[in-house]
């Protein structure tokens, strides 16, 4: 699990959500998830069907935001869960072994206790001050990533006010993906704004 990770946001898409993975999935994002906190549970499923789809032809990995029902009844690839959520055990009794999970964390206890309880990998946030996620928290800066990169082996994926301008430092700290969702779905050509971080990750990997 590595490069950008997309995370669609229907109120600041221009386009869609469909239409947005759409053109992240064509310029090769290897993750999707589908986030809508604001939709009722059965335009949720409905919407998540379309985009598993799309996701499936791609050879994308489709996950769900918090909703372990909804991955389920979507066969989505996985879920991914804040710490208000279902806890990973627990979701991963219901998912099964085959299907991933992600959690967010937001200092070193949270990211030690997750991997301990079988996260796939670690959502690390926030790196930077972001209005995308009202209750995301004080930024941590680069340093949570460095720290926990430290102490735990699964890939971790930065989020939280990163733009084009910070991502080099965010990659550089230990970051095996990123997600920026403003700098990318509120802009005209999704594609393009993804591309952009790919050649970020494309450059690090050529320094190293």
């Amino acid at each position: 699990m590595k490069g950008y990770y997309f995370i669609t946001d229907s109120k600041l898409s221009r386009a869609g959500n469909e239409n947005d993975v759409l053109q992240a999935v064509a310029c090769g994002v290897e993750v999707i998830q589908y986030r809508n906190k604001n939709r009722e549970t059965r335009q949720m499923y409905e919407e998540a069907v379309r985009l598993r789809e799309i996701c499936r032809d791609s050879d994308s990995i489709f996950l769900i935001n918090d909703r372990v029902d909804i991955a389920l009844a979507t066969d989505a690839d996985g879920v991914h869960l804040g710490q208000s959520d279902m806890p990973c055990l627990a979701a991963r009794k219901l998912l099964g072994q085959e299907r991933i999970i992600g959690v967010t964390v937001h200092n070193l206890a949270e990211a030690l206790q997750a991997e301990n309880m079988g996260a796939d990998y670690l959502g690390v946030s926030p790196i930077f001050q972001t209005a995308t996620k009202l209750d995301a928290g004080k930024p941590a800066g680069i340093r949570l990533i460095e720290e926990i990169r430290g102490h735990v082996d699964i890939p971790l994926i930065a989020i939280g006010g990163i733009n084009h301008c910070n991502a080099s430092e965010v990659v550089s700290a230990g970051a095996d993906g990123l997600c920026a969702i403003s700098c990318v779905v509120a802009k005209e050509n999704v594609m393009d704004e993804i591309k952009k971080f790919q050649e970020i990750f494309a450059a690090h990997r050529r320094r190293i």
